[in-house]
């Protein structure tokens, strides 16, 4: 329902957000930004989406509450913030000038409010203007931060939330949102910045708060896998927090055509290698050392052993059976731990797969096409129902339909650099001349970081140079785990138009399915190969290394071509070729 000007008319805040009749309102007026309008549009149809729906499942929107772009105006013009917002400082140095400022009288008053009156952990997330559009999904670039909401006095509750506000508005001018909007050429006065206030879906155990699944689930999948075809979908699943999905940590990927396919793994020695181990939850504990800028001041990582205490592997687990060496659904015997969800994906105790097939049914005929929705989902039997779905968000996905072949046959004045059966992306790109690579020669997982800041400035530079690159690195791009790959954010590499991550024979990781890194990539129609220790793919690494360099410090090498390459993806059949001229010898 939108009102006169099109804004979407939500009632103002009531001042008892889990109370009150509304389980959506708004602080202030303007516009709610797009994540938030995303969630109340699907959330006005769902009561109709799922009439035959099972008694032991829910489906709701978690209740929230929009602090809307015009309260963003006035705290920016009365604190005076937008020199120190514009002039490029660090992070953490703008991050601190926001704390400083002071909040609008009224929004004071409603955040003062709601401090008085909830005592559960709190999502502070980002909703712009700019968020969530197709053509420029700004998917991950903003802040989010989880408040545990548990101390004894109203005041210590409001300080904490009005914080975690700050920090979202301050994350509007943070490195990689600079970088994001340069690259889609979106001004930072352009954007403006609402803030999404949500009820955490979890349920507490002792001193963590966590949902016992979160998810992320497509309706076109980026890599096949098995018998699955790309417009059958992926889903990925993980315990506790989203954020391991979100930061492209371990989850378990399949297929909602097909729940009960084998994972591709050679082994189960390869599988127990490879299951999630750590999850994320709110701390409800001892309260952790003051850092109002960052965003996991209130997170804490939990083991598998913490999950075993909790009682929430009874849906999530199977366990390793050493005598037969089979995996047994669920945790009821001793043995080793693999995060598969087979209690629900093969032995069907609750209907997830079903439900979420629903959801992305529904939510892409209300988007018009394909559509990437984030859930968590909390298993209780002794409440009714059960199992319980919360819906976190909905984005439209982009998915080129254009008709490529890829063929490996020879072709005059043509070899090829790159090829791989596991790409994501469609479409033919040609005039990319520049190559930034990370030597095998000279790669160390635990320089990662310092890796991913060097990459960062390269890819400065070919951006203000507008030239666009194919960039090669090891393990997976974006994850949050320097071991697992090398933590670059969006912004660190949003001028490449081709993302290789290849596999080091001695590490074999799993390649990524995807995050809000994977969203804007296929936004941008960035195509991602991926090169695993084993299979088909091949990379002419000694062709690269005989270029001559155009820069090259420690770990990252740039090269320049004198012929453009050419590259292919077919989506239909995840196969990719990057093909260089012959003469460049």
């Amino acid at each position: 329902m939108t009102d006169s000007t099109g804004e979407l008319a939500l009632p103002g805040f009531d001042r008892r957000l889990f109370d009150g009749k509304e389980p959506a309102t708004r602080m202030g007026e303007g516009p709610v930004g797009g994540k938030a309008a995303g969630l109340i549009r699907i959330r006005d149809a769902l009561p109709s989406a799922f009439p035959g729906a099972s008694p032991d499942l829910e489906v709701s929107i978690p209740t929230m509450s929009v602090v809307t772009t015009e309260r963003f105006d006035r705290f920016m013009e009365e604190n005076r913030l937008e020199e120190v917002a514009l002039s490029g400082e660090s992070d953490d140095a703008i991050a601190r000038a926001f704390q400083k400022g002071g909040l609008p009288a009224d929004l004071v008053g409603d955040l003062r409010a709601l401090s008085n009156g909830i005592h559960a952990p709190l999502a502070v997330r980002s909703s712009s203007l700019l968020e969530d559009a197709l053509e420029r999904p700004f998917a991950g670039v903003y802040a989010t931060k989880m408040i545990p909401n548990n101390e004894h006095t109203p005041d210590d509750r409001f300080r904490k939330l009005a914080e975690a506000v700050k920090l979202v508005w301050a994350s509007t001018y943070f490195r990689g949102a600079r970088a994001y909007r340069a690259t889609v050429d979106a001004g930072a006065r352009e954007e403006k910045m609402a803030v999404l206030l949500q009820e955490v879906v979890g349920l507490r155990h002792g001193e963590r708060y966590y949902p016992d699944i979160s998810g992320v689930a497509r309706s076109y999948g980026y890599y096949r896998f098995g018998s699955a075809r790309p417009e059958d979908g992926v889903v990925l699943l993980a315990l506790g927090l989203g954020k391991t999905i979100v930061d492209g940590g371990v989850s378990w990927t399949y297929s909602p055509a097909h729940p009960r396919a084998p994972a591709p793994f050679a082994s189960t020695a390869d599988l127990l290698k490879s299951t999630q181990t750590e999850f994320w939850a709110v701390n409800m504990g001892k309260p952790p050392a003051y850092d109002p800028v960052r965003e996991t001041e209130y997170l804490v990582s939990g083991s598998l052993r913490d999950a075993e205490e909790d009682g929430t592997l009874r849906f999530t687990a199977s366990t390793w059976d050493a005598t037969s060496d089979r995996l047994m659904p669920g945790a009821y015997v001793a043995g080793s731990r693999v995060l598969n969800f087979a209690p629900l994906l093969v032995h069907v105790q609750y209907a997830l797969n079903d439900l979420v097939k629903s959801l992305l049914s529904h939510c892409g005929k209300a988007a018009g096409g394909p559509v990437e929705i984030e859930f968590a989902v909390t298993i209780d039997p002794q409440r009714s129902p059960p199992l319980r779905l919360g819906l976190l968000q909905v984005r439209s996905m982009a998915v080129s339909t254009e008709l490529v072949d890829v063929t490996q046959e020879a072709r005059p004045g043509w070899e090829v650099l790159l090829s791989s059966d596991r790409v994501m992306g469609n479409g033919i790109v040609d005039g990319i001349r520049d190559v930034v690579y990370l030597p095998p020669g000279r790669f160390e997982a635990a320089r990662s970081r310092v890796i991913a800041g060097e990459i960062a400035a390269r890819n400065r530079t070919l951006l203000e140079e507008q030239r666009p690159y194919v960039l090669i690195g090891f393990g997976r791009w974006g994850s949050a785990d320097p071991w697992l790959g090398v933590p670059v954010v969006w912004g660190d590499v949003a001028g490449a138009k081709v993302l290789v991550e290849a596999s080091r024979p001695e590490r074999g990781i799993e390649m990524s399915q995807g995050s809000h890194f994977f969203h804007n990539i296929s936004s941008f129609g960035v195509s991602y190969f991926s090169l695993p220790p084993e299979g088909p793919g091949t990379l002419d690494w000694e062709w690269l290394e005989s270029r001559p360099a155009v820069a090259e410090n420690s770990f990252v090498r740039h090269v320049r071509l004198a012929g453009p390459l050419r590259v292919e993806v077919d989506g239909r059949t995840g196969r990719g070729i990057i093909w260089r001229r012959h003469e460049e010898t």
